[in-house]
């Protein structure tokens, strides 16, 4: 697959020296950890969300899924999330722990309450859950990729990734790196379209 790196995906590990230079960069899209299971605050998502919104760059905010009472933690992800018309949402699952009913109720419920649903991120867990089956309710939800590779694989349940996660920690193919933010082992993220059409696509 070819690589555009127009997305990155950011939580207080990384810093972040000059927003300005992150979108000449090229990057288009910013999706910040929000919060993890029941209580958990990154607290870098609402510092982080005006500077770059005003540096011209789309921003998200994405929930780390633990094992627990899933109606809990949607209610704590909205909460601190503030979500807006502008503003992706998405859910992360690579807990291992937590299974795929639980994943579709977390969807379920974030679109029950603010009409639509989250992107998904996924990769390994994903894979093993759905295995060759293909999932109704999961095929109208956008899969954001992790796999580290230059030929990534994905369920059947999706025809392409929305997203793909291409490198992180400095593993898969490159760049690994983005002007602005420091670390040269980023997460970053490809979209298989143009800029305009990302935004157009961004929180819907």
């Amino acid at each position: 697959m070819n690589i555009n790196p127009l997305v990155v995906d950011l939580s207080h590990y990384q810093s972040v020296r000059d927003w300005s230079a992150v979108h000449a960069s090229g990057i288009r899209g910013v999706i910040n950890k929000a919060t993890e299971g029941p209580g958990m605050i990154d607290k870098t998502f609402a510092l982080r969300r005006s500077p770059a919104t005003a540096a011209g760059l789309l921003y998200g905010a994405y929930h780390f899924l633990r094992p627990g009472d899933v109606q809990t933690q949607v209610s704590h992800f909205l909460g601190t999330a503030g979500p807006h018309e502008g503003l992706l949402l998405a859910v992360d699952h690579e807990d291992p722990k937590v299974p795929l009913s639980a994943l579709k109720e977390f969807c379920v419920l974030v679109r029950a309450a603010v009409g639509r649903y989250p992107i998904l991120y996924s990769g390994f867990l994903a894979k093993q859950q759905l295995g060759p089956a293909h999932d109704p309710l999961l095929a109208q939800v956008k899969l954001w990729l992790s796999h580290y590779s230059s030929n990534p694989k994905w369920p059947p349940t999706w025809s392409a990734p929305w997203l793909w996660q291409f490198t992180g920690d400095g593993i898969g193919p490159g760049p690994h790196t983005i002007s602005g933010i420091d670390g040269d082992g980023l997460d970053i993220d490809s979209f298989a379209g143009t800029a305009d059409q990302l935004s157009a696509e961004w929180a819907t």
